[in-house]
């Protein structure tokens, strides 16, 4: 299961374009978002780079924990 922190992420409209950004990659992997602790976990098959290169795309700075 890929975990990331993504430190600018601040409130939940951040939240919600990581979600989008991850749901894009894979329609059906579960996210798990902790803005207080700015950490993002996505179960899914999918390579965790590909969700990294989506939620870069999205505007953020994800670091694989």
């Amino acid at each position: 299961m890929p975990v990331f922190n993504v430190n600018d992420m601040t409130c939940g409209h951040c939240a919600g374009v990581i979600t989008k950004a991850v749901k894009e990659v894979d329609a059906h992997a579960r996210v798990d978002i902790q803005i207080a602790e700015k950490r993002v976990a996505i179960e899914s098959t999918v390579a965790a780079q590909r969700f990294a290169e989506a939620i870069e795309e999205a505007g953020y700075t994800p670091v694989a924990v």
